[in-house]
This record gives structure tokens, C-alpha cells and sequence, in this order.
């Protein structure tokens, strides 16, 4: 007993240094317990709750108090500047990385040709300049893009593991923007054979030297036809290096940044040996690309845990404190339900002759939620102008 009353008496030291040792990081606590650590961020300090929830129970309810910041550092509507190089892969007609805070995607296009004769159902250039309804570059499928994060760019991709739903949506994006927006013209991946046609006048020679050599100086008259044979085909491969969320924004931003820097050479169709040949010594000839389309995604964070709730129809259109994170990280993703893309483009090319100050929408897309309705939409499209002029600085 004496041993045990010994024992219980050393006791309360040992507890008070362990309790200085068990102190908790921001990193383990998020782990823990993510969403109120993501909360605590976002609310205000106690000393001004009162003031700021009489304000975030207002006409603008998505806006956040002055002093919420996220578990990042960032405020709800600051997104990560990007970073872009291009010409990175020596073995592309195109290349481009991209880097978003720590989302890194890399992106190379590369232009294979394509015979007419392969392509089930060609129509020929006469019938295409004709139908106003006609799409080469979707009808002959010319644009292929592929996304692939089985790279180990996050725990949640291992090397070699198959496609995930994520990599074939975020592809299937990509294709969908690619045509919609209208980046390419098709004309630029045609590739024509050249005849020349020679067409003899009525009294040729022979008849001129029977008619005493009289008329027998008529001149050939030459004509250029030009016919499509074969087309470029652009194989858009993008891959992840690193992961860490908003991985449309960063691989759309790769595509347009690889397309702007790839340079196809000059092909044309050989009729004797019935393939396409290249032009060694001509240069190489860039892609016309319109525009700038530039993609801004959001997501939605609502105060309230039980996201069966707001599924069925919680109150947090109705008065519940959320926020709109911009350029969201995979922490913030992990715990949002609803996400928005708004896709804008500022450029006089892509504007028709207007000013530099003329917006045009390309896309709105939302999955997940009712939170967000027209007055936010609107300050999200505000949101992605000023993302734009972000790229556009990049990109140079």
C-alpha cells in the first residue's frame, strides 16, 4: 500500500508534462476533425460575432466577414496565382505546365495525321462549306484529350491504378469546352493535294500545223484545285504531377497555354505515294486560336454538418451562414457539396471588334447543391474577370 501511496503521489507531475506534450497541431486537428476546423477559421473572433452575424444574416449572405480567413491563409474570394511555362516537352508540337498553388498539371500536344479514307462517312469540303450545321472537328473526332492522375500526385491517385471517375470527367470537360468555346478552326488541321490541271484550247497543235501552222500558239491554260486528304489530328495529353484541388481550372488553363504554343508543319498530300509529307525546310506554322477562355471554379461551404439535410432542403438558402470559396484546395473540396465553373473570355479576338472590356460567358456548370442562385452567379462572374486577367498575365 505504502508503494501504491508513493506511486499515486509522483503521479500529478508526470500528467502535467504529458499534457504540454499532447498539445495538438492545426495539421493534426484538421485531420481530427475537419469541419470545425475549417469553421473556426472561416467565423469570426468571439469579440465580434455578434456584429458580424447581424451582417452575414443580411441581404448578402454569402459574403463572409471582414475578418474570416481560410485554414490556407487565403480569403473566401482570393485565388492561388498561376504559373505557366510553355515549350517544356521537346517531343511535342506543344507543350505547357501549369502550377496553381500546389496543383501541378502538365500538358503536350502532339499532331498525328489522318487520312480522309479512314474516316467513316467523310464528307467532301464542297458539302462541308455548304452545311452550316457541319462540325469537322467534332463530327471526325480531331480533338483528343486525355487526363490521367495515377501519377502519385495525391494519396488518392496510386501509380498504375485505373481511370477514375474524376480523370474521365475532368476529360470529358475538357472535350466538351474545347468545342463549345470554339477554340480551333478546322481549317487549320485540313491537309490539301494540290493538281494542276492543263486544259488544251480547241485547235491544238496538231490541228494549227494541218491548217498551215495557223492558231497552233494557243496557251495552256493552268488551274489549282485544291482537295482535302488527310487531317491533323491533336492528341491532347495532360498529366498530374501534383494534386491538391480545382484540377479543371489548372488542366483547361494547360490546354489553352499548350495549344497557343504548338506549331504544326507544313504537310501536304503526295498523290503518288498516297501518303502525307512534311516540309523539312519550311517552318513550322502555329495554330490560329481564338481567344482566351478562362475557367474560375468555386465551391460552397455551409456551416451546418448533417449534409443530408441540406440535400433534402436545409435552411441555408434561407438564412444559414456558408461561403464561396474560390480556387478551392483538396481540404476545402473534401468537405463541400456544391462547386461552380463559370468560363469568361475578355479578348478583342474572341469579342468580334468589341473593346477589351466586353466579357463573354462560354459556360456555367454546377453539380451538388441549392445555395448558390442568381446574385451569386453574378459575383462569381466578377470573380472569374479578375481570374482572367490573372492568366492573361501569366501567359504573357
Amino acid at each position: 500500500m505504502a508503494a501504491t501511496t508513493t506511486t499515486a503521489a509522483a503521479a500529478p507531475p508526470n500528467n502535467n508534462s504529458n499534457s504540454n506534450n499532447l498539445t495538438l497541431s492545426s495539421t493534426t486537428f484538421a485531420k481530427l476533425s475537419p469541419h470545425p476546423y475549417l469553421l473556426a477559421n472561416l467565423q469570426p473572433p468571439p469579440s465580434d460575432s455578434s456584429a458580424s452575424t447581424n451582417a452575414s444574416t443580411s441581404s448578402t449572405p454569402h459574403h463572409p466577414p471582414p475578418a474570416s480567413a481560410r485554414a490556407n491563409g487565403r480569403q473566401p474570394r482570393q485565388a492561388r496565382p498561376p504559373n505557366v511555362n510553355t515549350s517544356s516537352l521537346s517531343h511535342a508540337h506543344g507543350s505547357a505546365v501549369v502550377r496553381t498553388g500546389d496543383t501541378t498539371v502538365i500538358c503536350g500536344v502532339r499532331g498525328e495525321t489522318l487520312a480522309v479514307s479512314q474516316i467513316p462517312n467523310f464528307r467532301p469540303a464542297s458539302f462541308v462549306e455548304s452545311s452550316a450545321c457541319t462540325d469537322e472537328l467534332r463530327d471526325y473526332d480531331l480533338l483528343v484529350p486525355n487526363i490521367e492522375l495515377a501519377t502519385g500526385c495525391a494519396p488518392t491517385f496510386l501509380p498504375g491504378a485505373p481511370p477514375t471517375a474524376l480523370a474521365q470527367t475532368l476529360s470529358t470537360r475538357v472535350y466538351s469546352l474545347l468545342h463549345g468555346s470554339g477554340l480551333l478552326d478546322a481549317a487549320d488541321l485540313r491537309i490539301y493535294e494540290k493538281r494542276e490541271e492543263e486544259e488544251a484550247s480547241a485547235n491544238n497543235d496538231d490541228e494549227g500545223s494541218d491548217e498551215g501552222g495557223e492558231g497552233g500558239g494557243n496557251a495552256t491554260v493552268t488551274e489549282t484545285a485544291e482537295q482535302v486528304k488527310a487531317y491533323w489530328v491533336l492528341y491532347i495529353d495532360l498529366l498530374f504531377i501534383s494534386f491538391d484541388g480545382n484540377p479543371f481550372d489548372a488542366a483547361w488553363a494547360a490546354v489553352v497555354a499548350a495549344l497557343r504554343d504548338a506549331r504544326l508543319p507544313q504537310a501536304h498530300w503526295d498523290p503518288d505515294r498516297e501518303a502525307v509529307l512534311c516540309a523539312r525546310a519550311a517552318p513550322p506554322r502555329p495554330l490560329r486560336v481564338r481567344g482566351l477562355p478562362v475557367a474560375c471554379t468555386a465551391a460552397v461551404f455551409t456551416a451546418t454538418r448533417d449534409r443530408q439535410r441540406r440535400r433534402v432542403g436545409g435552411g441555408d438558402k434561407n438564412g444559414g451562414q456558408y461561403w464561396v470559396l474560390v480556387d478551392p484546395d483538396r481540404f476545402e473540396e473534401s468537405l463541400c457539396d456544391e462547386t461552380v465553373t463559370v468560363v469568361v473570355d475578355r479578348s478583342t479576338s474572341s469579342s468580334r471588334g468589341q473593346d477589351d472590356t466586353a466579357t463573354r460567358i462560354l459556360g456555367i456548370s454546377k453539380s451538388g447543391g441549392t445555395v448558390v442562385g442568381p446574385q451569386v452567379l453574378r459575383r462569381l462572374v466578377g470573380v472569374a474577370e479578375e481570374r482572367w486577367l490573372d492568366f492573361k498575365t501569366a501567359l504573357g
